[in-house]
């Protein structure tokens, strides 16, 4: 009876069931977040959707980078305080066309962040997973844009450049802590975590003039996020294999 054996293949295999292991994990992410401090001002609960790297070391701490694009249509903020300065006694603006303008409102932004995290075994199926905190830091940004109609053009109080004068856009140095629970199966198929999440930058503003105030606005924020997030993990060790055959 001869046992094949291919160390480097063994060394590649891993039994999460039994024993914690390093591996790097892609990640797809979802949250929604309720605005707090300066942010709730301009903005109403939007949405957070991104993706990132993570790499699970052997005693089971998370070091990651991750992107995530922010959106939303609810706005705090009325019209007028946005763009009072172009809108008439009706609170409507005048198109290129010459007619009414059509338009909505939305918020935009992105965030930045490296995170380091530890995994806490706990109710877990697995030394690999159970409760998790983590803390990150970064870089966020946020803005108002403004969509026409695609049957009227812009009004030229907001064509081209124009335009950036009334979007509020403000970012700056942000950080972020998020305690959840983490699940990764036994058969490696079914990976992911939810969590509750917060985040804090300190901001100012990204534009030399703003034409609703008919200032520059020298002032800085506190723009705040608590959220709900679940996110999906893929993985890239190998799974050890259950049987062995012996030829």
């Amino acid at each position: 009876m001869i046992l094949v054996v291919f160390p480097f293949l063994l060394e590649a295999q891993k039994d999460i069931s039994k024993s914690c292991v390093n591996t790097v994990m892609f990640q797809a992410t979802y949250a929604y977040q309720f605005p707090g401090a300066d942010t709730k001002i301009l903005y109403g609960d939007c949405s957070n959707i991104g993706a990132g790297f993570y790499y699970k070391t052997t005693k089971n701490w998370l070091l990651s980078a991750n992107a995530n694009f922010i959106f939303g249509d609810k706005l705090n903020a009325s019209r007028d305080d946005i763009l009072g300065i172009i809108l008439d006694h009706n609170g409507e603006f005048i198109t290129g066309d010459g007619i009414y303008a059509s338009y909505a409102m939305f918020q935009r932004g992105y965030h930045l962040q490296a995170k380091v995290g530890k995994v806490i075994s706990v109710l877990a199926p697995n030394p690999n997973c159970g409760f998790f905190v983590s803390g990150g830091l970064g870089y966020l940004l946020n803005r108002v844009r403004t969509e026409f109609s695609s049957y009227a053009s812009p009004p030229p109080n907001l064509d081209e450049d124009y335009r950036y004068g009334y979007d509020r856009m403000r970012g700056g140095f942000a950080y972020s802590a998020e305690v959840g629970y983490l699940y990764m199966s036994n058969s490696r198929v079914l990976n992911f975590s939810l969590s509750f999440e917060f985040t804090q930058a300190h901001t100012k503003p990204m534009r030399q003039w703003d034409f609703n105030l008919m200032a520059q606005d020298v002032n800085t924020y506190l723009d705040r996020y608590y959220g709900i997030r679940f996110a999906i993990y893929i993985p890239t060790y190998k799974r050890m294999p259950k049987e062995y055959y012996y030829h």
